[in-house]
């Protein structure tokens, strides 16, 4: 067999299909990782082989996801390192899979296949033990077919296909890094398609030749491919290649344990950026949907899960996709985030909302820490555009110990002092409202609740009344607290 080289090579293969699923995303980070762990090459390699699905953008969404997660790659379509063509269609206009596939044909591993679609409509089906479902199985009808008939059929330009010819008898073994060794009968394997009657490789076999001629190491891919992959194994087998390792990751659920549809609504990579996730946090929550590091750590920038990742750690149980945990996550990432970046990302989400000329960094600075998403900005922050209708029983808090009618008192108090106010800084405010809370010897509560209600109009904000006050200005803020005196006294 051929030695594989000693230089770990991976590679991402996706089909230009549309939106990038999380679970590709999580093949695309993992391939990269275990590359970059063992300083080896990471591979872009496009499978558009499959044209009835193929959309029309989805190439540059590859391109663009990639470049957003730092998922630098060092071989692809746009940087040629010897083992070009890097795009499936272009390799399949070379000949190359109909050559491969006319070799394992003179092995008698393959075999020309004429069947018509009314034949192999007629098939019994059989039931799959693995997932109980009905499939068809093919009979071999045209292995048995004579030199002299083939190549009669192929002079009449008869249409066909090219099958793998899978023994009826015995085993296929082969071993995953994730689920061990794995031992199937031969008789549950069907005799796959190789070549298509429009002259494509079909997925699997194109997977096969591709990776060898790339000099692929590690190969990651859902576990919903274990049950091909000993058709995979026959195939190294017959053309006498080493296998890669295979590293099959577990089935990513809903919080219901169902698969992650896109029904879901945050199935894709480009779902979750549009919900106001940022994207070190997606990567981050992503790569630990089947893998652990085997602490109790959660937050990874890129950097330090190439330092960290180790593919033995990855679990055979489901992951859940757990939105909760994703929302503490990127709120600890917004947290962290530096000014510059947040306002870049913070700053559109608050244009939406606010149109007066008000200090827009200083908005951005109070919800920061308070939100857990990018989208979460337009519904703490819409009071400072506009102050809400709200009910006066908000004014009525017992921590606080305030009703309407100490309200009321509260307010009528302070609004000369604040009319008088020139110093409308954060400073400014604070020194006058303190002051009036020391010489009415009250709680601090008692003099800030009904301040702060009755310039936000909101149960909760971000920042206090000082702030608020200090970001409307000091026109906007007393014709706020006249509002609040107005509905307290009309009550």
């Amino acid at each position: 067999m051929v030695k594989i080289m000693s230089k770990v090579r991976t590679r991402y293969a996706p089909s230009p299909t549309g939106r990038m699923h999380v679970g590709n995303l999580r093949t695309a980070l993992y391939e990269y990782l275990i590359a970059k762990h063992e300083g080896g090459d990471f591979i872009l390699r496009i499978e558009d082989t499959d044209q009835e699905r193929f959309v029309e953008g989805a190439t540059e969404i590859i391109y663009n996801t990639l470049k957003l997660t730092g998922l630098k790659h060092d071989e692809g379509p746009d940087k040629d390192g010897g083992c070009g063509p890097y795009v499936q269609s272009e390799r399949q206009a070379t000949g190359i899979y109909l050559d491969y596939a006319k070799e394992l044909i003179a092995k008698g591993e393959a075999y020309y296949c004429f069947c018509t679609k009314e034949r192999l409509s007629t098939l019994k089906s059989v039931v799959s033990e693995e997932d109980d479902k009905e499939i068809i199985k093919y009979d071999k009808h045209c292995l048995h077919l004579s030199k002299e008939e083939i190549e009669a059929n192929l002079a009449a330009g008869i249409p066909y296909v090219i099958r793998q010819n899978t023994p009826a008898e015995g085993t296929t073994t082969f071993n995953d890094a994730v689920y061990g060794e794995i031992t199937v009968e031969n008789a549950e394997l069907d005799d796959m398609i190789l070549m298509k009657s429009d002259g494509y490789p079909t997925y699997n076999f194109a997977n096969v030749i591709d990776d060898h001629l790339m000099r692929i190491t590690h190969v990651v891919r859902g576990n919903e491919y274990l049950s091909s992959t000993p058709k995979y194994t026959r195939l190294y087998h017959a053309f006498g290649w080493e296998e890669p390792i295979y590293i099959h990751c577990p089935l990513i659920t809903n919080e219901e344990h169902k698969k992650l549809s896109k029904r879901s609504g945050h199935s894709s990579f480009e779902d979750l950026l549009e919900q106001g996730f940022v994207t070190e946090a997606i990567v981050n929550f992503i790569a630990l949907l089947g893998w652990s590091s085997g602490t109790n750590e959660e937050i990874f920038s890129l950097e330090e899960l190439t330092k960290e990742f180790d593919y033995t750690h990855i679990n055979k149980s489901p992951a859940v996709f757990d939105m909760a945990k994703l929302r503490w996550m990127n709120s600890e990432y917004i947290k962290k985030m530096d000014n510059d970046q947040y306002y870049e990302l913070a700053m559109p989400h608050i244009k939406e909302v606010i149109h007066k000329d008000l200090d827009l960094k200083k908005i951005a600075d109070l919800v920061k820490s308070r939100i857990e998403t990018l989208l979460d900005i337009k519904d703490i922050i819409d009071f400072f555009e506009e102050l809400p209708e709200y009910d006066i029983a908000m004014y009525t808090h017992k921590k606080m110990k305030t009703n309407e009618e100490i309200s009321l008192s509260v307010l009528q108090e302070q609004l000369p002092l604040l009319e008088a106010l020139d110093d409308y800084t954060v400073a400014g405010i604070e020194a006058v409202i303190m002051g009036y809370i020391a010489d009415k010897g009250i709680k601090n509560g008692m003099g800030l609740w009904p301040l702060r209600t009755a310039v936000s109009g909101k149960q909760s904000t971000p920042g206090g009344a000082y702030e608020i006050m200090n970001i409307i200005g000091k026109e906007e803020s007393i014709r706020r607290i006249k509002i609040g005196i107005e509905k307290l006294t009309n009550r």
